[in-house]
């Protein structure tokens, strides 16, 4: 099991993981259409969107919890 104090980095690890994934599919069939090799593609798209978006999550996750408590309530 993980350390609780590793939370924020696994836990920016799968968002960028799930949403890149989600994201360059989204964005590889509106490019390519459902061909052969797509998840080929699919997969050449995904890791190297994946290895910019996950230090970038970790760096926009506290910006954007500012943000967030700025505009809710208490």
């Amino acid at each position: 099991m993980i350390s609780p104090r590793f939370a924020p980095v696994v836990f920016g690890f799968v968002l960028s993981a799930l949403m890149s994934f989600i994201v360059s599919g989204i964005a590889t069939v509106r490019t390519a259409g459902p061909v052969d090799g797509f998840l080929t593609l699919w997969i050449g798209a995904w890791l190297p969107s994946w290895l910019v978006a996950f230090p970038v999550v970790l760096v926009v996750a506290p910006v954007a919890r500012k943000i967030v408590q700025g505009m809710v309530r208490a």
